[in-house]
């Protein structure tokens, strides 16, 4: 493709938009009606004397530490036969408890407590098998699908706050078999060798990233009892503002910067956003508001795509490293905490704001810079992202790679374990590396590839690359 074929379509790949739909419900369904019960209930409040939302963070976040503690057992999720019905039936009941709350006055309190708890665990489960279903895609289908569907729970979240009370208990009642069915379609969508479960590898936490991740939910956490209507990390406008110029972006400019420039924008938006705080009486809190939500949505998303990137290259289960993303969810709540101990120390309003604003964006500044100049995070922990210059490009490169390995499987008779082996050395990777990957010993690995080679036709690992569309 010469270049200016490359500028006039920036992604071919991504011709066939119908592959989409399935995760764009998937996720945007149950963003939706996690908004709809708990961040933001419209048209049926619950007469209750603590916040369900709360309670619903805390259950989440302890569930998703679960997650990441137990996947040696549970991944991958998704196979798990109680992992649906369980998810959509826990969300149903939620969705019930919450509906029937305001006509049972004395067993409100119940109702929400069983409500937060079901819902936490339904929400975690659809998101983590979400993780699961989308993780085999390019990074570029990956960064675009999620975009896109956190943009399209904005729309039908707005439309079904309009909805009288009977319509809206109707549609959460729909919401969770709409996003489980979506999520069933996804999962139909992936070829078999991508739903087959992996050996589970050794491998140590990167926790540097999400300590970043953190830092940014408690920089947001200590503004939320002042953000603007509009604005928040849920099917909010300040997030459909942020996915939308993101999915743009991405599509369009992604071989004109580096993906360490897009790490470089939530810093930006935060900063302004705090930095327009002691301008408020001149300028509202909308624009401050605003920016530090976009900054935190934005990322939030980078994050995970620096763990799905280590996911595909380290052959590690997506839901260890996801799942514990959801502590994020307590320093966002840490953060409100804070907000509040400082309105009752005595301190002028103007003083507090200076304290806040400073202490938050060295955090900030400090966290986005070690995030960028960490060299470890290849060499330790297998993230290589930031290292890449045109996403488009290593989408493209990645899902070449996939069809030529499914061509020479075909036609050479592969076996499993050889495809397997096959893609891993096309894809770059060492021989220890599949070694530790596949749980195999070098000597085994070495007959496997002898195998290959004598299939294939191929003399050298240099020309089995080629075979199957390497560099």
């Amino acid at each position: 493709m010469d270049t200016t074929e490359r500028t006039r379509r920036p992604w071919r790949r991504i011709d066939h938009l119908e592959q989409m739909i399935p995760y764009l419900f998937a996720l945007g369904c149950a963003r939706t009606w996690m908004t709809l019960t708990f961040a933001a209930p419209a048209g049926m409040p619950v007469p209750l004397a603590f916040d369900p939302h709360m309670v619903f963070d805390y259950v989440y976040a302890a569930l998703g530490i679960a997650a990441t503690i137990f996947a040696r057992r549970l991944a991958p999720l998704h196979s798990q036969p109680w992992a649906k019905p369980a998810a959509c039936a826990a969300m149903l009941v939620a969705s019930l408890c919450i509906v029937s709350a305001p006509a049972a006055p004395d067993l409100a309190g119940g109702l929400g407590i069983a409500a937060a708890v079901l819902g936490a665990f339904g929400f975690c489960a659809v998101l983590l098998m979400y993780n699961e279903a989308i993780v085999p895609l390019s990074l570029m289908r990956i960064a675009l699908y999620t975009a896109a569907s956190r943009f399209i729970a904005v729309p039908i979240t707005y439309l079904c706050q309009g909805l009288d009370a009977e319509r809206l208990a109707a549609v959460l009642v729909l919401l969770p078999f709409i996003s489980v069915g979506c999520l069933v379609l996804a999962f139909r969508q992936l070829p078999a060798r991508d739903l087959a479960p992996r050996a589970y590898p050794k491998f140590s936490y990167p926790v540097k990233p999400l300590a970043v991740l953190c830092i940014y939910a408690f920089a947001y956490g200590l503004r939320t009892h002042q953000l603007p209507e509009g604005a928040g990390v849920h099917s909010s406008l300040s997030t459909a503002l942020v996915m939308g110029a993101f999915f743009v972006v991405v599509y369009f400019f992604s071989d004109r910067f580096s993906v360490s420039a897009l790490f470089r924008s939530p810093l930006l938006l935060m900063i302004c956003g705090l930095l327009l705080i002691p301008a408020e009486g001149l300028l509202g809190t909308t624009a401050a508001g605003y920016l530090i939500s976009m900054g935190m949505t934005l990322m939030s998303l980078l994050i995970s795509l620096l763990f799905y990137d280590l996911s595909k290259r380290m052959g590690i289960a997506i839901i260890a490293l996801t799942g514990i993303m959801r502590v994020n969810s307590l320093f966002t709540i840490w953060g409100g905490s804070c907000a509040d101990l400082l309105d009752t120390s005595g301190l002028a309003p103007g003083v507090q704001s200076i304290v806040i604003t400073a202490a938050v964006v060295m955090l900030v500044l400090a966290s986005t810079l070690m995030l960028l100049s960490e060299k470890d995070l290849a060499s330790r922990w297998g993230i290589r992202l930031l290292e890449t210059d045109d996403l488009a490009e290593e989408g493209r490169r990645a899902e070449t790679i996939a069809e030529r390995c499914d061509a020479v499987t075909a036609r050479y008779r592969l076996s499993p374990r050889e495809d397997e082996i096959c893609r891993l050395i096309a894809q770059g990777q060492t021989n220890p590396q599949i070694e530790r990957e596949l749980f195999i010993a070098p000597g085994t690995l070495k007959a496997h590839i002898q195998h290959i080679y004598v299939k294939c036709d191929v003399h050298c690992r240099k020309e089995l690359v080629e075979l199957c569309g390497g560099q």
